[in-house]
């Protein structure tokens, strides 16, 4: 890491990767290709999601108004849906499994700030998805959580803490509510 590449936010050491070219041009790519609906073509964002070092596998599906920061921290599965208006807000490594759905308006966090210090200070954690995970709708994960496999998180639940393999969650905080049975 060069010293030039390391930003000191409110006393957090904090590399977001890539160099200043490299960050400035993704902005454009994302604010003309993916945070809008001009090119509704998946295959396009898959190919410039690699492009700018994402991992991503083969049928992923990226619908319009997708907001993706520093796509070089996303790894991505194969078969994996990604809804309108989802935000993937990748500082730090988001690692998405297989045949997984982040319905619309889902949100994947990996920044916070620590409210407890006067100089409010960034935290940030990984989110891991794991295979079979269903994000519902307007749904948010915080940063250093995972989703175990096949969990769901329901429309508009907050998760800030791990998810259990094939449970579901709800509310905000979300709790476990049940088992899922998959067939």
């Amino acid at each position: 890491m060069q010293q030039t590449d390391l930003f000191i936010y409110n006393n957090y050491p904090f590399n977001p990767g890539g160099n200043g070219f490299k960050r400035l041009l993704w902005h454009y790519v994302n604010t003309v290709i993916f945070k809008t609906g001009l090119l509704p073509v998946s295959g396009i964002k898959v190919f410039l999601l690699r492009l700018f070092g994402a991992k991503i596998g083969s049928g992923v599906m990226i619908k319009p108004f997708v907001n993706i920061k520093y796509p070089w921290h996303l790894t991505i599965g194969n078969y994996t849906w990604i809804g309108e208006n989802v935000w993937i807000d990748c500082l730090v490594p988001i690692t998405i499994g297989s045949n997984v759905c982040l319905s619309q308006g889902a949100v994947l966090l990996t920044g916070s700030h620590n409210y407890k210090k006067h100089t409010f200070d960034l935290i940030t954690g990984p989110i891991t998805l794991e295979d079979g995970v269903w994000i519902g709708a307007l749904a948010i994960v915080n940063q250093g959580i995972t989703v175990a496999s096949h969990a769901v998180l329901t429309t508009g639940s907050v998760a800030t803490k791990n998810l259990e393999a094939y449970s579901i969650y709800q509310g905000n905080p979300a709790v476990k509510i049940r088992s899922r049975e998959v067939s």
